[in-house]
């Protein structure tokens, strides 16, 4: 009887293998979600350029022009500060690429850069265009820019 309980553990060689197993089987997954995690941010970013051309067109109708600013920042307080409702305007949420914004007043640019280059956004959008201080970069295939005009 004392034989049957003395058989009751595992193993050390048993619990190691149970570890790698368990390790291997995290790395995959943690890999495969790398590129969810990808676009998941270019699916924001779309996101973010279109909710800013619905407030750049509340603005519009209100003033008859869109603003005449050339960075993100000011066009951020432009809208924040013109009595549309807009309290704030989104900003990338990975931190390190920034949006752009152009506009001369009677059309504007803006630009995020996407993670993904194979994203299908980027076959809808504008390419090879200077305006302002915004440049889409060339029409290719490794063109992260997105880019809408209006």
């Amino acid at each position: 009887m004392s034989e049957n309980r003395a058989n009751k553990g595992f193993t050390l060689i048993e619990i190691l293998i149970v570890i790698f197993i368990i390790g291997l089987l995290a790395s995959v997954v943690l890999v495969g979600l790398g590129s969810f995690r990808q676009r998941g941010r270019d699916t924001r970013r779309v996101a973010d350029l279109r909710s800013v051309q619905n407030g750049l067109e509340l603005y519009y109708s209100k003033n008859g022009s869109y603003p005449q600013i050339n960075n993100w920042a000011g066009l951020q307080s432009e809208l924040v500060n013109s009595g549309i409702g807009i309290e704030n305007i989104p900003n990338d949420p990975d931190k390190r690429a920034v949006y752009e914004y152009a506009g001369d007043g009677q059309s504007y640019v803006l630009k995020a850069v996407l993670e993904d280059k194979n994203n299908s956004v980027l076959r809808e959008d504008i390419d090879s265009l200077q305006f302002g201080s915004v440049d889409c970069g060339p029409a290719s295939e490794d063109d992260r820019y997105y880019c809408v005009k209006f």
